[in-house]
């Protein structure tokens, strides 16, 4: 007569263990809906002696195996009903019981009908407190994480039959593994240790390694695992939502490890740098063939991001590929303003070698601005056959005015981490930009290759229609009672996505 413990380790005993919970006040929560709704017994006791039910029976929450009154197998139904309820599918529990209370209703069991028709409505108000965040009934469990430097928070949210039911998060040290190796290591412990496989697994980056963790997974499940990095759709929504809790967790976790200003002056003393570099601004440019080509700004203060610093610039006087005339016009348009205002960094970073760094020099002669330090931070070169790597990534190296060769870090530099860091946050700023120009070029140029037809046309037939493929299914009639497009113009953007016609 199998009872609920709680426990905080799980144990190759031959129990059945559900979790993890996201905090002791949530197992206690759950405790008592269970309590209350399945009439299993709460005693601790291993062995069962003949004995007066207690008042739990009395008050129908319990079965009271105690004293021998109960059918095993009953019993064990209702063990089933709970592991059920546990795993998330409330909804398979509620099917049951309405078919034993028609079943006794039917036998004019009355009494017990009534019973299975209060466990049904209880379930069903806890069911419905549970989020439904996708349609598919899948169980998955949710993976991402935030990072900086040595330090890792990793969320999980737990989905079980397309019903949130809980997270939790886990605060890292002493990452010395890349991001990709680091969540492949985190997610092999988390379910080496017992916890329950879902058939879906949903990370934000892609594993180099996931085919041979889908096929480990296997084995330990019995069935087929998928480790999925989805691109759009509820997934993605949920990925987003773990990455946000991780973020707030780690703000909350940090301990004393990331001491930002001892960071910081080592990394003065590192780059020889005349100011103490408690405002970095780092430059980016991203374009493929010199199209939709962009520059991004991002602004680290003592080590933490001001997203209401961060700028994006759309490139207007180059139309060639030409990144060094690219980084020249972004900073020239930046430093126009930062010199006016008088809001000019302790250090800027261009992402980039010498070319790069030799630009931003440039753009600051101009400007005739002398107080500000300078670097130039890039990923060394292939040689060859032969990669020199540092932490899984090409080696790195930092640039400086009136030196020759880059300076060196040393593996675990917490300062070249923190440089790392702000050079791909300038670099994601950048290419988010990029790509959502690209899309939007992508999504009308199309259309505006119809003669006669402009971009604003494009946009007023697109908000109406609030899509390219529902403008592509439209009539005739619909076109013609798009505001401020005449009989003309709509005829011929008709045609253009009806050919035949």
């Amino acid at each position: 007569y199998p009872n609920i413990t709680v426990v905080r380790r799980p144990k190759k005993d031959g129990s059945v263990y559900f979790g993890p919970f996201a905090s002791s006040q949530a197992v206690r929560e759950t405790l008592k809906v269970i309590h209350k709704i399945f009439p299993i017994r709460k005693c601790r006791t291993d062995h069962l002696k003949k004995n007066r039910p207690c008042m739990y029976h009395q008050l129908s929450q319990c079965l009271a195996p105690c004293s021998h009154n109960i059918n095993h197998d009953e019993y064990l139904k209702v063990v089933k009903d709970v592991q059920l309820f546990l795993h998330g599918h409330g909804g398979k529990v509620m099917q049951g019981l309405k078919r034993r209370m028609a079943f006794e209703a039917k036998n004019l069991n009355f009494e017990l009908a009534a019973i299975m028709r209060n466990r049904i409505s209880a379930i069903k108000k806890t069911v419905e407190r549970q989020s439904v965040v996708s349609l598919d009934l899948v169980d998955r469990d949710i993976f991402s994480f935030y990072r900086e430097g040595l330090q890792m928070e990793v969320t999980a949210l737990f989905v079980r039959s397309g019903r949130m039911i809980g997270s939790r998060s886990f605060f890292l040290k002493n990452i010395q593994l890349s991001d990709e190796e680091s969540l492949s290591s985190f997610i092999s412990q988390y379910y080496y240790r017992g916890e329950f496989i879902p058939k879906e697994i949903i990370v934000p980056i892609r594993l180099e390694d996931s085919r041979l963790l889908e096929e480990w997974l296997k084995e330990k499940k019995g069935s087929h695992i998928k480790i999925i990095k989805p691109q759009r759709g509820s997934k993605k929504e949920l990925l987003k939502i773990a990455t946000q809790n991780a973020g707030i967790m780690f703000r909350k976790n940090r301990t004393d490890d990331m001491d930002f200003e001892e960071i910081l002056r080592e990394l003065q003393g590192k780059l020889h740098l005349k100011n103490f570099p408690s405002r970095i601004e780092c430059f980016d440019i991203s374009n493929i063939s010199g199209t939709s080509a962009v520059g991004s700004m991002v602004v680290f203060e003592r080590g933490i991001p001001v997203k209401e610093g961060y700028r994006r610039f759309r490139i207007k006087s180059v139309q060639q590929p030409n990144d060094y005339a690219m980084m020249y016009e972004v900073l020239t348009r930046h430093l126009d303003r930062a010199k006016n205002d008088g809001s000019l960094p302790d250090l800027m970073i261009v992402d980039g070698g010498k070319g790069q760094l030799n630009v931003l020099l440039k753009a600051l002669h101009d400007h005739g601005i002398t107080a500000v330090d300078t670097a130039a931070l890039a990923k060394g070169k292939k040689t060859g056959k032969m990669v020199c790597k540092i932490m899984g990534e090409e080696n790195e190296k930092v640039f400086l005015a009136g030196r020759k060769n880059p300076v060196v870090f040393s593996r675990q530099a917490k300062a070249l981490f923190m440089l790392q860091r702000i050079r791909d946050e300038a670099h994601r700023f950048a290419i988010s930009y990029h790509k959502a120009l690209k899309k939007k070029k992508d999504f009308t140029s199309s259309m505006e290759s119809i003669p006669g037809i402009g971009r604003k046309t494009v946009n007023a037939v697109l908000k109406h229609f609030g899509s390219l493929e529902q403008a592509g299914r439209a009539t005739l009639e619909e076109f013609n009672n798009v505001p401020s497009l005449t009989e003309k113009r709509a005829l011929s953007i008709y045609r253009f996505f009806h050919p035949s016609s």
